[in-house]
């Protein structure tokens, strides 16, 4: 419904404690919504280890305007997340320890990570001709818009921001009739093939329907209105990427039909198009005439993952995020999978050898595994042609891998392939197979990281036992701080490293780091540091 929503009297909320202490945090949300609202950044700070147990308490508590049906609905899809048959991670645990999901208990000065709604965010909005509307307070969509480099090729309204922005009032009656309205003047003005509605801890919590709002929006405008119903009190981020593919599951895919199919059709799933990596490898398959018939969702449109589900094969980049998406496409309509990675030669390579069997074991002439391999075999000459100059210069220079999940195993392999050493990579958000992969490659538990700290950090890189860290940004400031080179590798970076030229690139660019004039410079002893000034003794006579 579109009406407004009730709420329950300060006193009567208080009375709740009683009933939900573990979770009070989130019930004085709304109690205190004028004081909060003020500084609603302070949701990204609260964790539910337990998010089961806040729904059953929001369930048991009739004051609470979730509604019955909203929550057990998404509760429902949370332990469905948490019990993935593709995760091997959560398989191995019982199942007590599986409804906990993922999360760790949060370190006091540690920093928490994204929420489960960034997460979604991270998952859908490089789909760039939708609009994406966050019903919620502003900060929410401010927080997460453009913090990754997720390229497009053509339509740009996915680097609009919008939101509902809701206020005190919005908080007290309901804020469903302005989210219906800010979908209508969305669609009026900019006339996207679809609109997808992100929910947020405080809608959630005052009870705002948005699946109903969107059903509604649907009918009267004939557009597809997606609710991407993830609040960020859910759980991790590695969650709201789940599901966010489970929204794309229910409500887009298989929704409308490609106009052709061929059968060199593909899915590539859990690649963002991060500083344009997927146009690196599309003249790869370009040239062997493999269509990327959805990119999800890396510089992806709307039709294109509504008729993905009749790609003839896929691959999976990042199993963390979207192994759901990849599974249940199997299930539902037959189409196999593989994990892989385009990080590095020999791992471009053996993933276009992959896509190559799969195509030909559903239907493609098999004439399509020798073209494969010409292609392999020119692309790794002209890459080594280019790469081999560098191995001199990388002789002794050992690397510390500061990242996780599919990197963990796909970016050591490409460092390892130019003749650098690994000290360590993180495996803190790595699968069990991720970090079997690792085993691998490195030969020694000692080389994986499950949580270094930033002062174990500081401390490995100024004893120099490493001459370059790689990593993410949050991370930067304390390879700074020893005076050690430092170059990004996660998803804010400006460079592309994928596939043959990405290989290329990323080599080029830890040479640069490596063997900036400037750090020969800040590492010389200041002048008072290595002699007496002369004028700092003009005082003394």
């Amino acid at each position: 419904m579109l009406g407004f929503v009730p709420y329950p009297s300060l006193h009567a909320h208080l009375n709740l404690h009683h009933t939900c202490a573990d979770y009070c945090p989130a019930c004085l949300f709304v109690g205190f919504a004028t004081q909060l609202h003020r500084q609603p950044s302070h949701l990204q700070t609260i964790s539910y280890p337990n998010y089961s147990g806040l729904a059953q308490c929001l369930l048991n508590t009739g004051t609470h305007h979730l509604e019955r049906s909203i929550v057990a609905g998404l509760n429902i899809k949370v332990q469905e997340a948490f019990s993935e048959p593709g995760c091997d991670k959560n398989l191995a645990k019982d199942e007590k320890e599986r409804k906990k999901g993922c999360t760790k208990q949060l370190v006091p000065g540690a920093a928490a990570g994204g929420c489960a709604f960034d997460g979604a965010k991270i998952a859908l909005q490089p789909i760039t001709d939708v609009a994406h509307i966050v019903h919620g307070p502003i900060s929410c969509e401010g927080n997460g818009w453009d913090n990754r480099g997720s390229k497009s090729s053509g339509p740009m309204i996915y680097r609009t921001g919008f939101t509902t922005d809701i206020s005190e009032n919005d908080i007290v009656y309901g804020g469903e009739k302005r989210l219906y309205r800010a979908i209508r003047e969305v669609i009026e003005k900019y006339d996207p093939p679809a609109v997808f509605v992100y929910q947020t801890c405080i809608t959630a919590l005052i009870g705002d329907e948005i699946e109903a709002v969107c059903k509604a929006a649907k009918e009267k405008f004939g557009k597809p209105v997606i609710p991407v119903n993830v609040p960020g009190f859910v759980g991790s981020k590695n969650l709201g990427n789940k599901l966010a593919g489970e929204a794309l599951l229910d409500y887009v895919i298989g929704t409308e039909e490609p106009e052709t199919t061929t059968p060199y059709d593909i899915n590539i799933i859990g690649e963002y198009n991060l500083a344009g990596e997927m146009w690196q490898i599309k003249p790869l398959l370009d040239h062997l005439g493999i269509r990327v018939l959805a990119c999800i969702s890396g510089d992806a449109r709307y039709h294109e993952v509504a008729s993905s589900h009749r790609a003839k094969a896929a691959m999976m980049v990042c199993s963390r995020a979207m192994i759901n998406v990849a599974r249940k496409m199997e299930e539902r309509y037959g189409i196999p999978y593989f994990e892989g990675s385009f990080y590095g030669i020999s791992d471009t390579s053996d993933s276009l050898r992959q896509l190559a069997k799969l195509l030909v074991q559903r239907g493609a002439p098999e004439d399509l595994l020798a073209r494969t391999e010409i292609l392999i075999r020119r692309e790794e000459a002209r890459a080594w042609e280019r790469l081999n100059g560098y191995r001199k210069r990388f002789e002794g220079k050992r690397v510390l891998l500061f990242t996780g999940g599919v990197k963990s195993w796909s970016v050591v392999s490409a460092l390892q392939e130019v003749g650098l050493e690994i000290i360590g990579t993180s495996v803190k958000k790595s699968t069990e197979e991720d970090k079997e992969r690792v085993r691998q490659l490195v030969s020694d538990e000692a080389h994986m990281l499950d949580d270094l700290r930033p002062a174990e950090m500081y401390k490995m890189l100024k004893e120099a036992r490493a001459d370059i860290m790689l990593s993410g940004g949050r991370s930067q400031f304390v390879a700074l701080k020893a005076r050690m080179p430092w170059l990004d590798i996660n998803q804010e970076r400006h460079h592309a490293y994928a596939g043959y030229e990405g290989m290329v690139t990323l080599v080029q660019e830890i040479d640069k780091a490596l063997y900036n004039p400037i750090w020969a410079q800040v590492r010389k002893p200041a002048p008072w540091e290595s002699e007496i000034h002369p004028l700092s003794l003009e005082g003394r006579n």
